[in-house]
């Protein structure tokens, strides 16, 4: 049985990223991911987060809205499957984030905070580097020079990262280590180099669970794995249809092959049986041998036996 929480849950992700009294995890984390950048001493849960829309989006995505003392705003996601326009949904909610600063009245002069989109992605994203970390943010198309720092997103593709604990080199790796590993692991490393590890180890242990927070926490994990098998029917089927498909269209290309190799077969025989019936009326008519195989383009040796 598992020690610790699996972080792709729900529960998990919120248990670790998405509670007041636990917001040193989240700033840890942020920090690690912005080290040499900026920051972050303090941040303020948004009472408003920013679901997906669809209900079938919350079974496997989990958002957590936050601001820092700087009014700077982020979006940490969790997704566990792929979905249609992935992209583009991330440029809609981080557009929302930015539209909601808005301020009615003369005063305000489009002041805005800039909005940061953190993407945990539990899966590999076609259309996205093939990589652990992809940062987008706008810049010029021939210069590279930055153009604004108000809108950036950063995707982050767990199943790329391989290194083993003795290989993490900072304290975003080790971050993306343990999260990756958490389930099934019987102790958190690198408690020694970061406090935030010790304390991320009490409060992700299942048996410090409440009664409550087990039942909720049973409830996210049948979720979690009631999604895999889910995607991983969709595409076993997948895989089947398309066998199915291309052994349908073999089969028709084969027939269809068969008929035009039919055709030309009996073509070539008609052809072959006309030249015969001429060669027979021209030796019964007394043509030279040599003037019948010219003119049928048959063999002496053909001709001599009609």
């Amino acid at each position: 049985m598992p020690k610790f929480i699996n972080p792709f849950t729900d529960v998990g992700f919120k248990r670790i990223f998405g509670q007041e009294i636990n917001k040193d995890l989240l700033i840890d984390f942020l920090n690690s991911l912005f080290a040499g950048e900026k920051h972050i001493c303090d941040i303020r849960f948004l009472d408003k987060e920013i679901q997906g829309e669809a209900i079938e989006d919350r079974s496997c995505i989990y958002d957590i809205y936050c601001t820092d003392e700087n009014g700077e705003q982020f979006i940490v996601e969790m997704q566990n499957r792929r979905q249609a326009f992935f992209r583009e949904r991330a440029i809609y909610y981080l557009a929302r984030a930015i539209s909601r600063q808005g301020e009615r009245g003369v005063d305000w002069q489009f002041n805005l905070k800039a909005v940061y989109g953190i993407f945990f992605m539990n899966f590999k994203e076609e259309g996205i580097e093939q990589k652990l970390r992809t940062d987008v943010w706008l810049d010029d198309r021939d210069t590279h020079k930055p153009f604004s720092d108000k809108l950036r997103f950063i995707f982050l593709q767990l199943p790329f990262f391989d290194k083993e604990e003795n290989e993490c080199n900072n304290d975003f790796e080790r971050w993306i280590y343990v999260l990756k590993n958490m389930e099934t692991l019987q102790r958190l490393p690198f408690k020694a180099r970061n406090a935030v590890f010790q304390k991320l180890e009490e409060i992700v242990d299942i048996a410090s669970l409440s009664k409550e927070d087990r039942m909720k926490y049973d409830e996210s994990i049948k979720v979690y794995r009631d999604n895999l098998v889910t995607e991983l029917y969709a595409v076993q089927k997948g895989i089947e249809q398309g066998i199915q498909q291309g052994i349908q269209r073999g089969i028709q290309q084969g027939i269809q092959q068969g008929i035009q190799q039919g055709i030309q077969q009996g073509i070539q025989q008609g052809k072959q049986q006309s030249q015969v019936d001429i060669a027979r009326r021209m030796k019964a008519k007394g043509y030279a041998m040599t003037d019948i195989a010219d003119m049928t383009g048959l063999s002496p040796e053909i001709i001599d036996t009609l």
